[in-house]
């Protein structure tokens, strides 16, 4: 008997703090009264199929609402900010880091008028994270617009490609040509 009364007092005081911490009325919490199991789901879901974008950080880099920051996947824009990075590329296409940072504002004035403020929908590939605890995705506009493929279209990226994330590799190729072709955005 007394063990029932201690799994009852745990099962109400884990409903208490759960109702006291903002858990969602509609999240699922399961008791096996025969195995004396209690489960939920802990943690914040996120529908990433309408999420508003509320900062962009730089060219390939965006936050969102619920604060976490998205990678977009293989692409690759001008730094904008002082970094290991900005550094390498400076010693690697044997320009100035003063100008690799003005194709770095370009970029990023580009991407911020296209999402940010606006809500979109996140694709993911193999990999969901990288190294920095980013998200790794494709991005959507409502309108259907190809966030990641539209700024190398338009010219303000170079691809990045990381396996096994390699969905859209050959079509962000094609676009990369084309605009160093036909020299828009980055290129002219």
């Amino acid at each position: 008997m007394r063990r029932v009364f201690s799994k009852l007092y745990l099962f109400t005081g884990l409903i208490l703090l759960l109702g006291l911490s903002g858990c969602k009325e509609d999240a699922q919490i399961n008791y096996n009264a025969s195995t004396g199991i209690l489960s939920m789901p802990f943690g914040k879901t996120y529908n990433y199929a309408d999420i508003l974008v509320t900062r962009v950080v730089d060219g390939d880099t965006l936050v969102l609402e619920t604060g976490e920051r998205v990678r977009l996947i293989g692409i690759d824009t001008p730094e904008i900010h002082a970094s290991n990075k900005l550094y390498r590329d400076s010693q690697r296409t044997n320009q100035d880091v003063t100008t690799i940072q003005k194709m770095g504002q370009r970029a990023y004035a580009f991407t911020k008028n296209l999402v940010e403020g606006r809500r979109v929908s996140l694709e993911f590939d193999v990999e969901k994270y990288d190294k920095y605890d980013r998200l790794l995705a494709y991005v959507y506009l409502k309108d259907g617009t190809f966030v990641n493929a539209e700024i190398v279209k338009q010219g303000y990226a170079s691809l990045m490609t990381y396996p096994p994330n390699v969905k859209y590799a050959d079509l962000f190729l094609k676009l990369y040509q084309e605009a160093r072709q036909n020299q828009r955005g980055l290129w002219k």
